[in-house]
């Protein structure tokens, strides 16, 4: 319910014990440094920055490069081990540089000549698509058109030069085709894009190139050029894989070094992070850091273990009250919740960290939004394909990102829970195969519900989700007046609209409508019990403008009292009353959405079966495949509409209609350095 207790260590060791210590904090990784702030004024002058031994953007620049080698091998780099920590020395970075610029080197002309090749490939495709353009036959009218990219050229050269002309052109995107001799010269026919004109004109000119006319059997070889690029494509790809398995090959010779480099790059660049947080004195070197509480006991046995008792080592734990008025450095806030609530805790974090102190509210989100995701989403089917989804897409993001690896779960979840509520509901595909364990929601929404029921009506399904949502709003109220209480907030406690006075009017607002519903919204309470339910606390609710003036008043700070004072109290007043009453009714009917959507759910199956039965009685066959079409068809359009609305709203009900009743989202996230630490 609560976040891990978190404790301060402020620590003084000798200087010739830093790099063992500096180990053993990378070792435990239990602790986030942070920059020592409160030094005595004497002690400022006398101490300075620990600078690291090289440059930690240089190491971070050349271990992202020697990813870059690995990553088309489709190596995966694991994190530095005990081991690996056991065995750092520093990296000589000027060796491990030119050693990169060597590999670099060796494959550099296999990838110039890759990048060459692509460039070939794609220039001779879009002469292709051009030569497609241009119907049964070749027109030099229309190839020379301003919306054509290509050109052709039709002529002769001497037979001795026919071989050179094949190879200058080789590196230029085009195609030559030898034609029917008649003479001495060779007649061509040589196809080529437009912006290579200039090259193509100079080594046609050295190789002694005439011009002849376009004929008619030269306009119909459209076929044969078209075959000539394809070849020449299916070649030119061919070597594009040839370099790619060379090029892998080279990288391959090296991947067991690169990938001891990377370690040992790691682990120094880790350390070295490490000390930046580090103040340094003449003989001794003084940090600062946050860790759970349970981890202190075992960080201050190795401290002194590894400093031989040489060590000062003072432990601070923070005070709400107090931080609240001194504004000293935030307190990281560390999640304790079990590994299966992950996806839940996603959910929190995407909305806010919750302060250090404070109520984290994933157990409970994990319950109001599974019930709500039922409610809305009810069918063992359709919820069998979620879970079946969920759990494909958690083995392929296995070892992978981790968000993408907590929404596969979240499917997962929400697969199950609407499995639970299909049958509570008796929907399988939309179908009735089994008798329903609560109330049959179909027959409901159909119209055809046969014998009475504890749930008949649509109105009945909307009170169940508003019933819901008074017990949301309820609980979102007592987390607030915890969390004010932990705060010593004593006055917010009695007086703010999330507070007792707010509550006592919420609920008694809730049996005054309650009782109106039960008596055929003809008749209300009491007079007398309506000032006790909801007057009462509205007329106490306008002393907190009045109590907030006298202390800032004694604080020295606010305005002065004058003749439009009172005038103002009571208008600060009716704007108070007007959120409340107008605020708690829109959050409380918001969960109306929930049998709303519940119902537009098994609506849209009603409405496929209804046209699957239509396309069946107009079919002379005994099994209609437009109906069997129809029928799955709807079943995937409301799997993934109507699955991620419902997604969706329970997301936005819990952000909106419960997170704002007393969530404290300033918190800053736990993350000590340590080997397994990321970038």
């Amino acid at each position: 319910m609560f976040t891990a207790r978190m404790i301060k260590l402020f620590a003084v060791v000798l200087d010739h014990d830093t790099d063992k210590v500096t180990e053993e904090l990378l070792r435990e990784g239990v602790i986030q440094l942070i920059n020592i702030s409160r030094v005595e004024p004497e002690w400022q002058e006398k101490i300075s920055d620990v600078t690291p031994q090289v440059s930690m953007a240089q190491i971070a620049d050349i271990r992202k490069r020697i990813e870059g080698y690995l990553a088309p091998l489709g190596i995966h780099l694991e994190s530095p081990k005990e081991i690996d920590l056991e065995g750092r020395k520093p990296v000589a970075l000027e060796e491990v540089s030119r050693k990169l610029d060597r590999i670099a080197d060796e494959i550099r002309e296999i990838r110039e000549r890759q990048g060459s090749v692509q460039q070939e490939i794609l220039r001779l495709e879009d002469i292709h698509r051009q030569i497609q353009l241009f119907g049964p036959g070749l027109s030099r009218a229309a190839l020379r058109t301003q919306y054509s990219f290509i050109d052709v050229r039709v002529g002769t050269v001497p037979m001795q030069h026919v071989k050179s002309l094949h190879d200058e052109t080789r590196e230029i995107p085009s195609v030559i085709l030898q034609l029917k001799k008649d003479g001495e010269d060779q007649p061509l026919l040589i196809l080529y894009m437009k912006r290579d004109s200039d090259r193509i004109s100079r080594i046609l000119d050295e190789a002694g190139w005439k011009d002849s006319e376009l004929s008619e059997d030269v306009r119909n070889l459209k076929p044969e050029i078209a075959q000539d690029i394809e070849k020449k494509i299916s070649e030119l790809m061919e070597e594009q894989e040839s370099l790619h398995r060379v090029s892998k090959t080279r990288m391959g010779e090296h991947s067991e070094e690169l990938q001891r480099l990377w370690v040992q790059l790691r682990v120094n660049e880790l350390f070295y992070r490490v000390q930046s947080h580090f103040k340094h004195s003449s003989r001794t070197v003084i940090f600062s850091g946050w860790l759970p509480e349970s981890k202190r006991t075992a960080l201050e046995n190795n401290i002194r273990r590894v400093t031989s008792g040489r060590c000062f080592l003072e432990w601070y734990t923070p005070d709400l009250h107090k931080r609240e008025v001194e504004k000293e450095e935030s307190t990281p806030v560390l999640f304790k919740n079990p590994r299966f609530l992950a996806p839940f805790q996603m959910l929190v974090k995407n909305f806010g960290v919750p302060e250090y102190g404070t109520i984290d509210p994933t157990p409970f989100v994990m319950v109001t939004y599974l019930i709500m995701f039922g409610l809305m989403f009810a069918d063992v089917g359709q919820g069998a394909v979620l879970v079946f989804l969920g759990m494909l897409g958690t083995f392929f993001f296995k070892g992978k990102k981790e968000q993408l690896r907590n929404l596969s779960q979240l499917i997962v979840w929400c697969g199950a829970v609407s499995m639970t509520t299909g049958v509570l509901f008796g929907s399988y595909f939309g179908l009735p195969w089994f008798e329903p364990v609560w109330f049959d929601f179909h027959g409901i929404i159909s119209g055809r519900l046969q014998g009475q029921s504890v749930i008949n009506d649509i109105f009945d399904i909307l009170a169940i989700t508003v019933y819901f949502g008074i017990a949301v709003i309820g609980c979102g109220l007592l987390f607030n007046w915890i969390n004010i209480v932990l705060k010593g907030k004593w006055t917010e406690l009695v007086f703010d609209k999330g507070g007792l006075l707010g509550g006592w009017i919420y609920f008694g607002g809730v049996y005054v409508a309650r009782y109106m519903v039960m008596n055929g919204y003809k008749k209300l309470p009491d007079v007398s019990v309506i000032f006790w339910l909801v007057g009462l606390p509205a007329l106490l609710l306008f002393l907190k403008t009045p109590l907030y003036f006298i202390r800032s008043k004694r604080k020295g700070a606010g305005k002065k009292f004058t003749l439009f004072t009172p005038i103002d109290f009571g208008m600060e007043w009716v704007v108070e009353l007007l959120e409340v009453f107008a605020g708690y009714l829109s959050n409380t009917l918001s969960f109306m959405r929930v049998g709303g959507l519940g119902i537009a759910h098994a609506s849209l199956m009603i409405s496929f079966f209804e046209l699957a039965r239509m396309a069946q009685e107009t079919s002379a066959m005994q099994v209609s495949p437009w109906s069997i079409l129809i029928i799955i068809v709807g079943n995937v359009l409301v799997i993934g509409l109507e699955g991620l609305t419902a997604g969706i709203q329970a997301l936005r009900l819990n952000y909106y209609e419960f997170f704002t009743k007393f969530f404290r989202g300033s918190g800053e996230v736990f993350s000590p350095v340590s080997l397994s630490s990321r970038d």
